[in-house]
């Protein structure tokens, strides 16, 4: 399955299929658009028509087994040409309408005379148009849910690749981390040697060579096991091989990848509170670096 992301648009325009039987049904249209940004849960939103009101359950059921996390936003427009659709009424209806008009104003001669809005209003009323929504918007909104997940697919391939490109910098620096602590204990390890030396020449044979020797190389070996990164190195390493598992899979990882990006985090920042050389400082910030980069995107990811 692709990754996806939470963020999306989407909008189609329609035409009633009702049109060919209905003449002013042709001058009809109806927009449909969905807007999607990253949440924790499913959030959806509704901004419909009253005559659309109806659909909303059904727009609701379509859009949650198509969506699992993100915040949804669908708007939908009624649109209808008023000038294509300009009435003409005929004589013998201006005719009733002049006669009802006199007969009002017999009874009520401060009422004002109809206007041309008004006997364009009336004669037009009769051909109110009619569209079966329930028809109509199942297929519109499966159609714009579908081009909605084609553009969080496109943006989740995207912010794959992105993370895919921060895996490897962060596999070449836990490569370049791995060899520093053999070096380093090996150096502190001439240090200590050379400090027993001193010590030996300083105490003129008051202590036993044997006892300050081992007590240097006791030193040296907790000195080892204090800087020791190797097991945050392997953790980091199976969290990393996860991550890479996880984008090939597919589908709902958002709330997997977040939590490993936290484990990651964790892994660098102990490998950075053991460091004992400027060079593992720096590999533990650069590390941090990017993950955090990655924690930005892997908030976009479903």
């Amino acid at each position: 399955m692709p990754v996806y992301s939470m963020t999306g648009y989407a909008s189609v325009q329609h035409a009633p299929a009702s049109a060919e039987d209905n003449a002013s049904a042709q001058n009809v249209r109806l927009g449909l658009e969905i807007r999607a940004v990253n949440s924790r849960f499913l959030d959806l939103t509704f901004r419909l028509p009253d005559e659309l009101r109806s659909q909303e359950p059904a727009l609701r059921a379509l859009l949650s087994n198509r969506l699992k996390r993100g915040k949804v936003e669908v708007r939908a427009a009624i649109d209808v040409d008023a000038s294509a659709s300009l009435p003409q009424p005929t004589p013998a209806l201006l005719q009733r309408m002049q006669s009802v008009q006199d007969m009002v104003q017999a009874w009520l001669p401060d009422a004002k005379g109809l206007s041309v809005s008004d006997a364009l209003r009336l004669a037009g009323s009769g051909n109110a148009v009619q569209v079966d929504w329930h028809e109509v918007v199942p297929n519109l909104a499966d159609a714009a849910v579908t081009e909605l997940m084609d553009a969080r697919a496109r943006e989740g391939k995207r912010l794959a690749d992105m993370l895919k490109d921060r895996l490897h910098q962060l596999r070449e620096l836990a490569a370049q981390a791995t060899p520093l602590v053999p070096q380093l204990v090996e150096q502190q390890r001439q240090r200590f040697l050379e400090r027993w030396q001193e010590a030996m020449g300083l105490t003129e044979g008051q202590v036993a060579p044997e006892a300050a020797r081992d007590r240097a190389l006791s030193e040296a070996t907790a000195f080892a096991i204090r800087i020791d990164v190797a097991e945050e190195v392997t953790r980091l390493d199976s969290h990393l091989d996860e991550v890479e598992r996880l984008l090939k899979k597919g589908g709902e990882i958002g709330k997997r990848l977040d939590f490993l990006i936290q484990e990651m985090h964790r892994e660098a920042n102990t490998l950075g509170s053991k460091s004992a050389a400027l060079d593992l400082t720096r590999i533990s910030v650069d590390m941090k670096v990017l993950i955090e980069q990655m924690r930005e995107q892997v908030q976009n990811i479903e």
